[in-house]
């Protein structure tokens, strides 16, 4: 970057930027923080939070954006990356707004992969230098969820995916586990997963999903919502639920009208196989506005992994051109 009259320009007298650590992150250690926070502070204005509560993230991002910083860069799992979207957009989206920029610290970072950006810290790292030096951005599109149960203005923006049910079941049982001092790895959502699902076989769940243009799906088992592909990562393995869904486009949606072994057995397979599930016992649909769910007895709800609470009653809906990332 060059001033008026060819001279070079600070990167430090340009550019603000706020740098939210999760220390308990998987991954995030503190010499890579500081390595982290080293490397960026020779190319821009540094300031440094390490976060020590719930919502904490979110709350330094929100009070970047009211103090004019130029860009808020997560350091942490993709539950750091949305309680920074979530605090940077508090208020809604405007043009004023900081870009976001991620370097994965978390066991999935699963908003940092269907980006693009490199798992690995350092190589994150030198993506984003590359982006403050080069200017390069992205505009992309978000999920809002709209429920009761969320507190504040009763809604949450989501960077992938969002579901009520059995996915909703397991992050709720995953957060249970870590509370109690469990390290999240595949391992342990798989068991959870597979008790969860055996809960749900005992008693169904029956949701009632409404799309735009069609007549409501009854008796459905279960709600898969993305803003993007892939849906999640098991390990290094994407894994895909709605393959032409994007930050591009609207939202997706991936729907079972039955949790019987049979029918869940066939879409795993699809899922592991090819990435692109079919089958008369799913409701599947790539691009669409918005996405209503109702259900007579309260139900699990999460959002980017992260579980909200129980409710009956949620709108999903597809903001375009919400956020500015840095990649």
């Amino acid at each position: 970057m060059r001033a008026a009259d060819g001279h070079a320009l600070s990167y430090s007298a340009v550019v603000r930027a706020l740098l939210v650590v999760n220390p308990q992150a998987t991954t995030t250690t503190p010499a890579g923080r500081d390595v982290l926070a080293h490397a960026l502070a020779s190319d821009v204005k540094l300031e440094i939070i390490e976060t020590c509560y719930r919502g904490h993230a979110a709350d330094a991002a929100s009070h970047a954006a009211e103090d004019g910083f130029d860009l808020v860069i997560a350091h942490g799992g993709d539950g750091t990356v949305n309680e920074v979207v979530n605090g940077v957009l508090r208020g809604g989206p405007r043009p004023d707004k900081p870009m976001i920029g991620v370097v994965p610290g978390g066991s999935a970072n699963v908003f940092a992969g269907a980006l693009g950006i490199p798992r690995d810290p350092v190589e994150a790292t030198h993506v984003l230098l590359q982006s403050i030096e080069h200017g390069t951005r992205r505009r992309i599109g978000l999920g809002q969820v709209f429920a009761d149960v969320i507190e504040g203005d009763k809604s949450r923006w989501f960077t992938f995916n969002a579901g009520m049910g059995l996915d909703a079941d397991v992050v709720a049982g995953v957060e249970k586990k870590r509370a109690k001092g469990r390290n999240a790895s595949p391992a342990l959502y798989l068991s959870v997963a597979v008790r969860a699902y055996a809960q749900n076989v005992r008693k169904p769940q029956h949701f009632t999903v409404e799309v735009p243009g069609e007549p409501p799906f009854g008796d459905v088992g279960m709600v898969f919502v993305s803003n993007t592909d892939p849906w999640t990562y098991f390990g290094d393995r994407a894994i895909q639920l709605n393959p032409s869904t994007s930050f591009d486009g609207g939202l997706g949606l991936s729907a079972l009208k039955t949790l019987r072994v049979p029918t869940v057995g066939r879409y795993i397979a699809q899922v592991l196989a090819t990435g692109n599930p079919k089958g008369g016992n799913l409701v599947r649909r790539d691009d669409v506005g918005y996405v209503r769910v109702k259900c007579e007895e309260p139900a699990n709800l999460q959002v980017d992994g992260d579980f909200l609470g129980t409710t009956t009653a949620v709108e999903f809906r597809a903001v375009p051109d919400a956020l500015t990332v840095a990649v």
